[in-house]
């Protein structure tokens, strides 16, 4: 038999013992009044602490357990012991969730728990930055009055979430989101938004390069073969034969240049050819694009030099010559017969170096420059076929600048010409003092024959 269980019965029997001893002194009137009295104080005493325990279980939660008497002091302690359990497991369960709220603030994906009816019952940071919600005053709302781009409302609507769905962001422009939802627990849902901007910019990118190669291709082809079918179906006199047989060339060298383009960017970036660092003198490589300018031009422009601070330049001198000898090779291209292009190179007083192209050509619009730099980007795309580029110049200019830490530096007005600069980090230039300036006349009438890379 328990403590608490002989603690309450002790008292009954110690009143049928007093009112035994009443009975046999003062007989029955006795022992009924000794009776009575201890059964209603015993009926008082059980009461009582009955009406504190039904007061405290409809009290609030954080109201304390009564400390009770008597046999009640035994129940009303386990009582304690158990609110006190149930309290750390709420603790436990509070810093669980406060946890897995940290965790799910750190996740760079937006998370919102929905209910059954698609309501908001929790969102982390950034969830609020995709969708634009606000958790003081969305918790509870349906998510559909805050997200109410038609596609994510049938994506919703349907309950078919076995595929993301592709939006864009309300709250942050420019940003693309994918939404996934993922139902869990009891008619709970987990959507997961997550910013694929940058993939699907790659994407894109990758869809436009191969749409832009096939499209860069396909028109030599085409000239190829028509003119084979041409040569296999009719007569033609040597002539004639002479002149298809000379434009076939000439597409097939197009497609020679935009392949050899296509190979060089992908060595620029592939991680597998790392940047060999050589030292070589700057003029040295001045003379070479000038040489080459004049012969590109073939005395249709006046080519000056400027060699300015003679230095020794650490990087990939084939590269950089490629890159210097694209942006001189555009600027002959885009600048009318009778135009002058300038070639400079220079110091500045922080040591670094830089390489100025100047010319006198059709010059740029303001908003086309930022995309100059871009795969088969184009601003005027007749143009740049009459004049033989492939449209991945710039492209090789920028990945061969990046493996030099260096910069390109455009400013250019339409009708007046265009300068591109690109400054070399001091750290890759070292000033030669006493070396010679070397000059070139304006001239290039008696120019050596060459070609630009």
């Amino acid at each position: 038999m328990s403590p608490t269980l002989l603690a309450a019965l002790s008292v009954p029997i110690v009143v049928a013992v007093v009112a035994g001893i009443a009975w046999a002194i003062f007989g029955a009137p006795g022992a009924v009044a000794v009776l009575g009295f201890g059964w209603g104080a015993l009926l008082v005493f059980h009461i009582r602490n009955l009406d504190c325990l039904t007061r405290w279980a409809v009290a609030s939660f954080e109201s304390p357990v009564p400390e009770g008497t008597g046999p009640w002091h035994a129940a009303f302690s386990g009582l304690y012991r158990r609110v006190r359990v149930r309290e750390a497991h709420h603790r436990d369960l509070g810093r669980t969730i406060e946890r897995f709220q940290s965790a799910a603030e750190a996740i760079p994906d937006g998370m919102v728990v929905l209910d059954e009816l698609n309501r908001i019952k929790w969102s982390n940071v950034r969830a609020r930055a995709h969708l634009g919600l606000d958790d003081r005053h969305d918790i509870g709302s349906p998510l559909v009055n805050i997200v109410r781009q038609p596609e994510f409302v049938r994506f919703l609507e349907t309950g078919d979430f076995a595929e993301a769905i592709i939006i864009e962001s309300q709250r942050e422009a420019g940003v693309t989101l994918a939404i996934q939802i993922v139902p869990f627990g009891v008619d709970e849902r987990l959507l997961i938004s997550r910013d694929i901007t940058r993939l699907e910019a790659v994407s894109r990118m990758r869809r436009d390069f191969i749409a832009n190669v096939s499209h860069e291709l396909k028109t030599p082809l085409t000239v190829i073969s028509g003119f084979l079918e041409t040569l296999q179906e009719l007569k033609l006199d040597e002539k004639q034969r002479e002149r298809f047989i000379q434009l076939m060339q000439e597409q097939a060298r197009s497609m020679q240049r935009l392949v050899e383009d296509l190979l060089t960017l992908s060595a620029l970036e592939s991680e597998q050819n790392p940047l060999v660092d050589e030292k070589f003198a700057i003029v040295g490589l001045m003379l070479q694009l000038s040489s080459d300018a004049k012969g590109l031009s073939q005395g249709q422009h006046n080519v000056a030099l400027d060699s300015g601070d003679a230095a020794t330049v650490a990087g990939s001198r084939d590269e950089l010559a490629s890159a210097f000898g694209n942006l001189v090779s555009n600027a002959i291209r885009y600048t009318p017969a009778g135009g002058t292009i300038t070639l400079k190179w220079r110091v500045d007083d922080n040591g670094t170096g830089v390489f100025a192209v100047a010319d006198s050509g059709i010059g740029i619009a303001p908003e086309h420059l930022p995309r100059l730099t871009e795969r088969f980007y184009r601003i005027d795309r007749s143009r740049s076929r009459a004049t033989g580029g492939t449209g991945l110049g710039l492209a090789i200019v920028k990945h061969v600048l990046l493996r030099h830490q260096a910069t390109l530096e455009i400013a250019s007005e339409p009708g007046k010409g265009s300068t591109f600069a690109v400054r070399l980090p001091a750290r890759r230039v070292q000033r030669a003092p006493a070396a010679p300036k070397v000059s070139a006349p304006v001239t290039s009438s008696e120019a050596p024959s060459g070609t630009m890379s």
